[in-house]
């Protein structure tokens, strides 16, 4: 690993802000000013999901983000003509595919990329064209990493959600597979040549075994920091995440 391979970068999500504005309507709490102090904490990036629902993050949070940021923003995205229309549009750093359903609390898990492979492709061809780096949320599964490869992605990002999960409700077996997993599928991916991010339920319990696999250079994490936020305010809860990550590649 060089020195460059060794830095890892914190993507902060924040949807579930908006989410508390959108529950009384009205102008606040602002997601972009979210946006501001996770900058001024150490982000690296700012991620956002535009779901087809609205249901948190709207339109003009995307094009006020846009305008505001200094960082790269990360758009997430489901694979629809709507959504391919928007980040053609305005063009943002990186894309990130996602799969999404109306029924679902949170993306539940990655996305099918196999099954989809020639619709997926013609989907992300677009995109790349337009100079957005592309990005598939995929579980940590060998076949769908080579399938997001073939397809044209230039970065997957891993789910974390079943370690988190596992690790959060003591289940140490299945814990310490599912990092095992996260762990062997950085390096598949390493060697294909892909960038590897890793994202989905990390904490400050789950993220240094994370955080220290070498092959991984972006962490994106945003429900965590957002609950911890109301406890410790937004800038203290991103600098002990920073504190946290850099501690261990450090």
């Amino acid at each position: 690993m060089t020195a460059s391979q060794k830095k890892l970068r914190l993507g902060v999500n924040i949807d579930h802000v908006a989410t508390v504005r959108n529950a009384r309507g009205g102008g606040t709490p602002d997601p972009l000013r979210a946006a501001r102090i996770a900058e001024l904490a150490g982000a690296d990036g700012i991620t956002a999901h535009l779901r087809e629902d609205r249901r948190h993050i709207s339109d003009s949070d995307i094009e006020g983000l846009m305008n505001i940021l200094s960082v790269p923003l990360n758009f997430e995205m489901a694979a629809t003509a709507e959504m391919q229309e928007i980040a053609l549009f305005h063009k943002p750093h990186a894309v990130c595919i996602v799969p999404e359903k109306r029924e679902e609390r949170t993306t539940e898990g990655g996305l099918e990329v196999v099954r989809e492979e020639k619709k997926l492709a013609e989907f992300v061809a677009p995109l790349r064209d337009a100079g957005c780096r592309v990005s598939i949320f995929i579980a940590p599964d060998k076949h769908q990493i080579e399938a997001a490869c073939r397809i044209g992605a230039q970065v997957i990002e891993l789910h974390s959600g079943a370690y988190c999960d596992a690790h959060h409700e003591g289940r140490i077996e299945d814990r310490n597979i599912e990092l095992e997993a996260l762990r062997d599928m950085s390096r598949f991916a390493y060697d294909l040549g892909l960038e590897v991010h890793v994202g989905h339920g990390l904490t400050y319990e789950t993220v240094q075994p994370v955080a220290a696999f070498l092959e991984v250079v972006e962490l994106n994490i945003g429900h965590f920091l957002i609950g911890e936020a109301i406890f410790r305010g937004f800038d203290p809860a991103i600098k002990e995440m920073r504190r946290l990550m850099d501690e261990v590649r450090n």
